[in-house]
């Protein structure tokens, strides 16, 4: 809807109920109809807004309940939008958050709660419309409680706990803090200071839970698993159901996702998975963008044309150390002179010299074995030069966290992603892209069915009705969660308005 609809529908149901306030010409009065005590229950029901992922304050109000049937049908009509559209519009660089609503459907909920004999009854309909949201209040509330009895916290820091050490004061914190989450050792918490077979089952759980490595070893990824606040978890979960409101249903064409805090890369089809993988992504300090494009092509024994960022701070140390073995791994080192592109002896530089900040070379890798990029690259055309490929470094994917790249998304199964894009396009088969593949020469072959790739941002997924709960590898959940705090509000407009 357009912006002077919304403002009217907001000043309909903002509209005192003892006031016949006109719409326009020619239109019956639109105002709430409930009784007085119906305006009161609605009143108790704005007070437990937490229990949405919204917060009262927002709205100008309090733990109290609120008497003013004004306050009252204006914090409705705010708390309807963030209920039904969302309270985050948009955030720059994140092109995965949509918000897709038909025409009027935020003006039609504002007409049922302004209809209603029983407005309250309204406001809960619109909390929890499907089942993912119904799923996610579930898993707020649970997290609510759980923050409001607290947690103890786990030293972080020393070495890594190993399973079947002797540690006082570690064993201890580690058994009470993970007491207060999981009821089976909850039931037989057992004591003293050996990291015994009991608990490190317990802390397996964990591991599995928080999605870092389940090897029963206590260190910095899972010692800062263990001492995120209890709040950080709620927030969490507020953000994932504010940008479930007003998204788009998820199209049944086939398509390609990446959910990046998860590491897979799954293909879906008229709504069922048809593939599914591990992906390493782009490390925190290198983070893969989120991208909306089309798969084009796939190249087959790509070279590597480094960009300067790799060449500067990975390779060049590489050269430091032993730039035979560099060299020895396909990368070739150019040069600029008088215009013309002269390729160098990497052997004859004295690296040590060079200094970063005026980078004067350009490194290309080869393909073959040892190319960072494998034997297979999938173009999918967009502003940050990212695509997916093949890798030789097969050693992450077994890996819990797989935040490790500069960016562009390594696969798993890359041949078996190449057999699903080339599905339909005449003679290709298994055989033949064996044989490109061994033929080592570099060629490109343009895809017939373009499919669209997605590449979003989302740490709570549901899945076979639970809940999956992943780390928020870049922060990105935590500054969602500061534009929801920080949204302002629009003088004289009320602040389901202000966007």
């Amino acid at each position: 809807m357009d912006r002077r609809q919304f403002l009217a529908g907001v000043a309909a149901l903002a509209a005192p109920a003892a006031s016949a306030r006109a719409q326009g010409p020619g239109t019956a009065p639109r105002t709430m109809v409930a009784s007085p005590e119906a305006m009161q229950r609605l009143g108790e029901r704005l007070t437990r807004l937490e229990a949405d992922g919204l917060d009262p304050r927002w709205y100008g109000l309090t733990a109290e309940v609120p008497r003013d049937p004004g306050l009252i049908a204006r914090a409705t009509s705010a708390v309807m939008a963030d209920l039904v559209q969302g309270r985050v519009a948009a955030i720059r660089g994140r092109t995965d958050l949509q918000r897709d609503l038909p025409p009027n459907t935020l003006n039609n909920w504002m007409q049922q709660v302004a209809d209603a004999a029983e407005p309250a009854e309204v406001l809960n309909r619109a909390s929890a419309p499907t089942p993912e949201l119904t799923l996610l209040k579930s898993g707020l509330a649970a997290a609510q409680a759980r923050a409001a009895a607290g947690w103890p916290s786990f030293p972080v820091g020393g070495r890594v706990l190993e399973p079947g050490a002797t540690d006082e004061t570690r064993v201890e914190a580690l058994r009470a803090r993970l007491v207060a989450t999981d009821a089976e050792l909850a039931a037989n918490p057992g004591s003293g200071p050996v990291y015994d077979e009991n608990l490190q089952a317990a802390v397996r759980r964990f591991q599995a839970a928080v999605g870092t490595d389940v090897d029963a070893r206590i260190g910095r990824s899972t010692m800062t698993a263990l001492n995120r606040s209890p709040q950080d978890l709620v927030n969490q979960l507020r953000v994932a159901m504010d940008m479930h409101r007003g998204a788009p249903p998820r199209p049944r064409d086939r398509r390609v996702e990446v959910n990046i805090p998860d590491y897979r890369l799954k293909v879906y089809d008229s709504g069922r998975i048809i593939m599914d993988m591990a992906v390493v992504v782009g490390s925190v300090a290198r983070q893969t963008p989120m991208i909306q494009t089309r798969l084009t092509a796939v190249q087959f024994n790509p070279p590597w044309g480094v960009p300067a960022r790799n060449a500067k701070e990975d390779v060049l140390p590489r050269l430091r150390r032993d730039p035979a073995a560099v060299v020895a791994r396909g990368f070739r080192i150019f040069q600029r002179v008088d215009g013309e592109m002269v390729e160098v002896d990497a052997t004859t530089v004295d690296w040590r010299a060079v200094n970063p900040d005026r980078f004067p070379y350009i490194i290309r890798q080869d393909a073959g074995d040892s190319s960072a990029l494998g034997r297979l690259k999938f173009i999918m055309p967009n502003g940050d030069d990212i695509y997916m490929h093949d890798t030789p470094d097969r050693q992450y994917f077994p890996l819990a966290e797989r935040a490790r790249s500069s960016g562009c998304i390594r696969l798993e199964k890359p041949m078996d992603f190449l057999m699903l894009v080339l599905d339909g396009m005449p003679g290709w088969d298994r055989a033949r892209a064996d044989r490109v593949v061994a033929g080592r020469a570099t060629s490109v072959s343009a895809i017939r069915r373009q499919l669209p790739v997605r590449l979003h941002y989302n740490t709570v997924t549901a899945e076979a009705g639970e809940l999956r709960i992943r780390q928020d590898v870049y922060g990105l959940d935590a500054a969602y969660m500061r534009a929801m705090d920080t949204r302002q509000r629009v003088p004289g407009i009320p602040m389901a308005a202000a966007f």
